[in-house]
């Protein structure tokens, strides 16, 4: 049986398996390995006002990965109305997605969250044509118990680079 098996071997092709490995022009392997780990996605945050917090937070307010971003619910701290809110958060999710590359209209997807649904209509008076002529999916709802620091709106998106 073991001559059997040696003949086999013997009068059987050899096939090698290969594995193919990206090569940049006029590197070393090694270094298209470094560069293919490299270009990974990687989880990135961002600070609108640049520098980071003087302690650990709890949230970032921007996140970038692998050509997606990812913006923290904003509020409107102040006295005003419904409309003064949601113009002033679109306005600094605006500015947000601008600071990383991105705009509104590369928004794929829109979180609102209302004090109250009687401010449904004023939000969307103010909402409606912020986000270019093709606008991401949206939800809305109203937060029990209302929108941490007497905001009427609180919004948080993702986005496209």
């Amino acid at each position: 049986m073991s001559s059997n098996r040696r003949d086999f071997i013997r009068k059987t092709p050899v096939v090698a398996a290969a594995v193919a490995v990206p090569v940049v022009a006029g590197a070393a392997p090694a270094a298209a390995a470094d560069t293919q780990s490299s270009r990974r996605p990687h989880k990135e945050v961002h600070y609108p006002n640049g520098g980071t917090p003087p302690e650990n937070p709890l949230f970032s307010p921007i996140v970038t990965y692998g050509g997606m971003v990812f913006i923290s619910g904003i509020g409107a701290h102040f006295e005003g109305d419904i409309r003064a809110h949601t113009d002033h958060v679109l306005n600094e999710i605006q500015r947000y997605l601008e600071s990383v590359g991105s705009s509104m209209e590369k928004v794929l997807k829109v979180n609102v969250y209302l004090n109250s649904l009687d401010d449904y209509e004023g939000m969307n008076e103010v909402f409606r044509g912020r986000w270019g002529a093709a606008p991401g999916v949206r939800t809305t709802i109203a937060a029990a118990g209302g929108i941490p620091g007497n905001s009427l709106v609180e919004i948080d998106c993702i986005a496209v680079i």
